[in-house]
């Protein structure tokens, strides 16, 4: 997506082209096998990669979401499994650093992050709920200065190989369902019994199985704001646009196979154009509309980020959802439009164009959160929320 200054100052993209380098060597592997992308993820660790959103004044580089969302598209066009592994561990990271630095634990937890590369996993979902992030059914039990929690979560990305995991779940037993908290637990703090297989379509290597979770930890380590907020100023824009920025990256490196190819084609038959010329040239529209849609709610974030007002205003609610929705559909269609370019090459596996990886992973974007709830969030928003129609927002 190309934000040059700052993150070529910090050095990041030589760094991640790096780990893109491992991460693309192992992708077809790591699908077939449906195992953790541990080479793609070593590599982050030793690029000192899980830390950069964390403040430098706690030891990080305080990277922004939009350096992130271009570094997750960078990895997206190496492995998806793989990119998303670093965005979901960003997504996390954003709850921390916008929400826990006025608490001394959640500080020192930051800076361990920065130290000591730790990986940092988001269980949310729950037996009885689905992946509705704004209800739980399980509650936090606070006895004195300590802090336990049971909950059925039915998938917890790559919570196998995380070195912590941040869980919603009720304030208290007698919460509402809305009334959740956010806690992080640290490896020794937890068990995991596992009761759910992750064998999906695609996205295998994310390794997000389903468990029983039970935790036990100081009472400190609950983020001291209600989830509510955390999921309306930080989560929702921040899961939004990583992943769209990952959706971005299997798109670009789709749009690419099928350029290869049509360029093949030209070079063997000069004097006419080869076939799929045309359908390449709509790709590239597609896929230029992915962008601008992706790098416009970048800015409406980081132009949001001082107005708390404004983060958890409606408008802003619904912007963020708009962006999800235009880049999960419109990336299918792009990854669809080059397997037709490549033909039974992009069909096969095993070819410099191969592109089903490429759709099985892009299936997950509209599931990851529902299309479906999305929109039904949005259209009760806009039963009393005017929808912005200016062209410079």
């Amino acid at each position: 997506m190309n934000f040059p200054v700052k993150i070529m100052q910090d050095g990041l993209v030589a760094r991640v082209a790096r780990v893109a380098e491992i991460a693309a060597k192992y992708a077809d592997t790591v699908d077939a096998e449906a195992r953790f992308p541990r080479e793609a993820v070593d590599a982050m660790k030793a690029e000192r990669l899980l830390g950069i959103q964390v403040p430098r004044h706690f030891g990080g580089e305080s990277a922004s979401i939009t350096e992130i969302a271009e570094l997750c598209s960078m990895l997206g066009q190496a492995c998806a499994a793989s990119a998303m592994v670093f965005a979901m561990h960003h997504i996390k990271l954003s709850s921390l650093v916008e929400h826990g630095a006025d608490s001394e634990w959640h500080r020192s937890f930051m800076r361990r992050i920065a130290a000591d590369q730790l990986l940092i996993a988001s269980a949310t979902t729950e037996g009885g709920i689905g992946g509705n992030l704004r209800n739980s059914i399980c509650a936090v039990e606070v006895d004195g200065d300590t802090c336990r929690l049971e909950k059925d979560a039915t998938v917890i990305s790559y919570g196998s190989h995380a070195d912590a995991i941040l869980i919603t779940s009720r304030a208290h037993a007698q919460a509402a369902s809305s009334d959740q908290v956010l806690t992080a637990f640290l490896k020794d703090q937890y068990t995991l019994e596992k009761t759910h297989v992750w064998n999906t379509l695609g996205m295998r290597g994310t390794c997000s199985d389903g468990f029983l979770f039970k935790g036990e930890a100081p009472a400190c380590q609950i983020l001291p704001k209600p989830f509510a907020e955390i999921a309306a100023q930080s989560m929702l824009a921040s899961s939004h646009l990583l992943w769209s920025g990952v959706w971005y990256g299997i798109a670009v490196d789709a749009f690419s196979r099928a350029q290869a190819f049509v360029r093949a084609a030209a070079r063997k038959a000069p004097d006419a154009q080869p076939p799929g010329a045309l359908r390449l040239a709509e790709v590239s529209t597609l896929l230029q509309m992915v962008k601008s849609n992706v790098v416009a709610g970048l800015k409406a974030y980081e132009d949001a980020k001082a107005d708390v007002d404004r983060l958890s205003s409606m408008g802003f609610a619904v912007a963020m959802n708009n962006v999800k929705i235009a880049s999960s559909e419109t990336i299918l269609e792009i990854v669809n439009h080059a397997m037709l370019i490549c033909g039974i090459m992009g069909y096969k596996n095993g070819t410099p164009f191969s592109l089903g990886r490429h759709l099985r992973d892009a299936h997950s974007a509209q599931l990851m959160i529902s299309n479906d709830r999305i929109l039904g969030n949005t259209s009760s928003m806009l039963l009393v929320h005017k929808q912005d129609t200016s062209l410079l927002g």
